[in-house]
């Protein structure tokens, strides 16, 4: 029977596939022929944080795997979660995941790939743990500096790049986490109900072109519960959703500790069980249960080898098995951190410049006062499971001085004082974070007196963005606003820099000074990036992932009390409406809009046309301009393109994004640009029929800026 089953499972793959696969799939059989039970599932569960066990005698080694999704992170033991110590693991920093997504550059996001493959490879790493995409949902989530943005499109685009790069270096990529992780609130019980559209349409769509488009060989499994049941155990998302639609060959693995039993999370389709909570390795449900589970006959051999074969292809993917034909890797060259400086500089958002306050003439400056705790506070080692040891971090005021110390007085005050620490949290989860500070305010006030302009660094660090926890609200901590206020009144000439992951109240801090950035944590080279964006040497060119709102109550979980749930469970009431389509097709008016970010320069877009003006289910959508930088500097904007159905059998968002272009002209330059959607990408998820619906009809194209500034509005007809 156990060789009828394996004959079976072989011929299945080896109709399926190409003539190479089939040539892998007779490999993966053979060994799997080799293994005894034991050695089977010993390949299924970890034997230390972030290993797996080898088989020798069949020349498998470990399986190594790595949080990483903006850097490969240092050594810890292995079995426990202290570091090393070694001296040898620092490594390359990018910004996180919502500064990767400002950019709205898709060569970026290969170019981070690239350098993590290589640094996990040299690293001897064969798994690494990103990227997370997980749908911004609430401005509060902790996680929300790790994921991409609001917008399911947006996130796939990035995540296809990143993933494909990234697995060029033999080191499989780990999308995460699989599904509707979207709070850090109650995480590993929180029971998560949505309708069939709302996943199909906004939660599903980033992790299936990470698998149909981009070829991810992981997939993590989340924390939560889904429609009653664990990610982990639930049938749905690993058989029907991963396996059957998706078509997924890879390995699904849980998160660390996120797995709940042996026979449910095994039928389910997961692969790998990482992290369990305990003590004895041979105890965590993918060993010895799963063992006694076989040979009472409650589980067929048949899946653990299934299992084992999804391990096995992975490994034979990324050459594994094959040690003298993979990637050697390098580790923190130039390049790398050339790469980590575009990226943080191509992430600052310039949200308001008045009077062209910025960029600033550094050599007519004769002082410059330099504020806020941000300002020398280094972020690349917080957040928990993305911290990342760097070769070196630098600082704003650290940058300033490099760059300017010596032509310039630099007046530095701290202006507040970061008063916790995540340990320091109370049952409750308070911070005690709103005392306003009126020493540190007024020596910031005095250098800012006698300064020619001043710079706060303000904004949030990893005691509020960071795993485990969500933020309980969108203010600025540490009596930063007051801080703001009372400099501003001091110098008029004020530019305040947030550094952030997650959306914050900014209207106050608008109101009050000329200039307004956002920076994010900007990586190992987050100083330089910010500074020569202020400066002049780069232009601004980022462009906001996510929809600030004025208030927390504008967006819409919190507007409908659909977060954080009750009794354990939340209904994702806003539907479809996440993010800019519930504040557009609400006529809401946020603070700073989805797709936002100014520019040193200005654009002109012009000649906008379509194609066609009537079109079949089949046909690709064609929308080209002419765009010139009209402007005295060199610049780059980002033209996007919005589609919306006039009239519709259900509701559906006022605007979606479809396609995008980052536009990079020098001063005078013109270039004619095409952005391109299929008609078929139009459609909706019918909950009545389980299928996607285009239905004839207009529909309005919308090439845009923001989500809100739209140059041109075409009206087309679908058949």
């Amino acid at each position: 029977m156990k060789l009828r089953l394996i004959a079976l499972f072989s011929v299945f793959f080896q109709s399926s596939f190409s003539q190479t696969d089939a040539v892998t799939e007779k490999r993966i059989q053979e060994l799997i022929h080799k293994m005894t039970l034991e050695e089977k599932v010993g390949m299924l569960h970890g034997n230390s944080k972030f290993y797996t066990a080898e088989v020798k005698h069949l020349g498998i080694p470990e399986w190594a795997l790595s949080d990483g999704p903006h850097g490969v992170r240092a050594e810890i033991n292995r079995h426990d979660w202290k570091y090393t110590g070694q001296t040898n693991d620092s490594s390359t920093c990018f910004p996180p995941g919502t500064a990767m997504a400002a950019s709205w550059n898709v060569e970026l996001a290969k170019q981070r790939g690239i350098v993590l493959g290589e640094e996990a490879r040299f690293r001897k790493k064969d798994v690494l743990l990103g990227p997370g995409i997980n749908i911004i949902r609430s401005p509060l989530c902790g996680r929300n500096f790790e994921y991409l943005s609001e917008d399911p499109f947006l996130i796939s685009q990035l995540s296809i790049n990143y993933i494909k790069a990234l697995q060029t270096k033999d080191v499989a990529a780990c999308v995460k986490h699989f599904v509707a992780n979207n709070q850090e609130e109650n995480r590993f019980v929180i029971d998560v109900n949505m309708s069939e559209r709302a996943l199909r349409e906004i939660y599903l769509p980033g992790f299936k072109s990470s698998i149909v488009d981009a070829g991810v060989l992981g997939v993590m499994g989340a924390y939560n519960k889904f429609r009653g049941e664990y990610c982990t155990e639930n049938k749905y998302l690993g058989r029907t959703i991963l396996r059957k639609e998706f078509n997924f060959k890879g390995v699904y693995m849980s998160d660390w500790d996120a797995v709940h039993s042996t026979e449910k999370a095994a039928i389910a389709g997961l692969d790998l069980e990482m992290g369990t909570e305990k003590e004895n390795y041979n105890d965590w449900y993918f060993a010895d249960p799963l063992i006694k589970a076989v040979k009472e006959g409650r589980i067929n051999e048949s899946i653990v080898n299934e299992k084992v074969a999804n391990i096995l292809r992975v490994m034979i993917k990324t050459k594994v098995l094959d040690p003298k034909k993979r990637e050697i890797g390098s580790f923190n060259t130039k390049e790398h951190q050339q790469a980590a400086y575009r990226s943080a500089v191509e992430a600052v958002v310039l949200l308001k410049n008045e009077k062209q306050i910025l960029p600033l003439n550094m050599s007519a400056l004769k002082s410059i006062a330099i504020i806020g705790d941000n300002a020398t506070r280094k972020h690349c080692s917080g957040g928990f499971s993305s911290e990342i040891k760097a070769l070196y971090e630098v600082t704003p005021l650290q940058a300033v001085t490099e760059k300017y110390g010596k032509s310039l007085q630099i007046n530095f005050a701290q202006g507040y004082e970061k008063q916790s620490h995540v340990v320091e949290r109370s049952s409750q989860g308070q911070l005690n974070t709103d005392k306003v500070d009126w020493k540190l305010i007024e020596e910031a006030v005095a250098q800012a007196k006698k300064s020619d302009v001043a710079i706060i660094f303000a904004g949030l660090n990893h005691d509020f963005d960071s795993e485990s926890f969500d933020r309980l609200h969108m203010r600025l901590p540490y009596g930063q606003e007051t801080l703001i206020e009372e400099v501003a009144k001091g110098n008029p000439k004020t530019i305040v820099v947030i550094i952030a992951g997650s959306p914050l109240e900014l209207a106050n801090v608008e109101s009050h000074v000329p200039a307004l950035v956002w920076g994010w944590y900007g990586g190992m080279e987050a100083g330089n990036a910010v500074v020569d964006v202020l400066s002049g040497k780069e232009f601004p060119s980022g462009k906001l992932p996510f929809t600030i709102p004025v208030n927390l109550m504008q967006s819409p979980a919190h507007a409908l009390g659909a977060y954080p749930g009750h009794d354990l469970k939340v209904n994702y009431e806003e539907d479809i409406l996440v993010g800019y389509r519930w504040f557009d097709t609400k006529g809401i008016e946020p603070q700073y809009s989805f797709g936002y970010g100014l520019s040193y320069t200005s654009f002109e877009i012009n000649n906008v046309t379509s194609n066609k003006k009537v079109y079949d289910i089949n046909d690709e959508i064609i929308v080209k301009f002419n765009i010139k930088n009209t402007g005295k500097t060199n610049g780059a904007e980002v033209v996007q393109l919005y589609t919306g159905q006039t009239a519709s059998s259900v509701l559906r968002p006022k605007k979606e994004l479809k396609a995008f272009d980052k536009i990079f002209l020098k001063a005078g330059e013109q270039k004619t640009v095409d952005l391109k959607v299929k008609v078929k990408d139009l459609a909706f998820y019918d909950d009545k029929t389980s299928s996607w619906k285009v239905e004839p009809g207009e529909f309005v194209l919308y090439t845009a800026t923001s989500v809100i500034n739209i140059i041109s509005s075409l009206k087309i007809t679908v058949r």
